[in-house]
């Protein structure tokens, strides 16, 4: 299979790869580096130029603004190339079609996982949840906290929950040495999530499955005494369901 020749990594270290060509290091400064993500971020549609004062100066544009800004996007121009930057008054980022982007790649796999999951193809459910984690564990632009960074930050994260829940489903139901890999999912989910539920069953029936009974009876006590202190709830269907089944498989 031909590997895409445009590759764009905007999770973690910025990455432009085009056609070989590495150009990530010609970004014009911090924000030249906030517009390209934001033009790559949202690469399907035309943004204003409004849209990418406010992706610099979330609070209050300086009085040089459209000067600022018609410099980067010049800047922009000559490092990828006259045709990547379409329009004036709203612009878009143009790639080639076969061009991958990480954040593109996250949603299509975790969607991917998840389908697989439903569907109870295992293999295919972890591979599409090794790589949906991979990229949304890397972080976003870090030290930046406009609102939309904020926003996608906050869309990894739940790829990132999701990809966890979807890789420690498959290997749990694909068994053997794998319930073992399950398991970490489950306490990850837990260190990121401490009140999804759905973690706290992952890890109930992980540790059954290595031979772990009391270890997951006490999980559920963990979880009860949680949702009662902090949030006067009781576990869900569900968990009670789950916790009643291990109890007479105990007897």
């Amino acid at each position: 299979m031909r590997l895409p020749q445009t590759r764009i990594q905007l999770c973690g270290r910025i990455v432009i790869d085009l056609d070989g060509l590495r150009l990530e290091a010609g970004l014009p400064g911090r924000q030249g580096r906030l517009i390209f993500v934001y033009l790559a971020a949202n690469r399907m549609r035309a943004v204003t130029r409004d849209e990418l004062a406010a992706a610099i100066w979330p609070e209050e544009a300086p009085a040089a603004s459209d000067a600022n800004l018609r410099v980067i996007l010049s800047r922009l121009r000559r490092l990828l190339g006259a045709d990547a930057l379409e329009g004036r008054r709203e612009l878009r980022l143009i790639l080639p079609p076969d061009a991958w982007i990480d954040l593109e790649a996250a949603e299509l796999k975790i969607h991917e996982a998840e389908a697989a999951v439903h569907v109870e193809d295992w293999s295919r459910g972890v591979a599409a949840a090794t790589i949906a984690f991979a990229i949304s564990n890397r972080g976003f632009l870090p030290g930046e906290d406009a609102p939309w960074v904020r926003e996608r930050r906050g869309w990894l994260e739940d790829v990132r929950l999701r990809a966890l829940e979807c890789d420690g489903t498959a290997s749990l139901s694909i068994g053997g040495s794998e319930a073992a890999a399950a398991e970490r999912d489950a306490r990850r989910l837990l260190e990121l999530a401490p009140y999804r539920e759905s973690g706290h069953r992952l890890l109930m029936e992980a540790l059954v499955r290595r031979g772990n009974s009391a270890e997951a009876l006490l999980v559920y006590e963990s979880l009860r005494i949680m949702l009662r202190n902090e949030l006067g709830a009781v576990p869900s269907p569900a968990s009670r369901a789950l916790h009643r089944q291990l109890l007479r498989s105990a007897r």
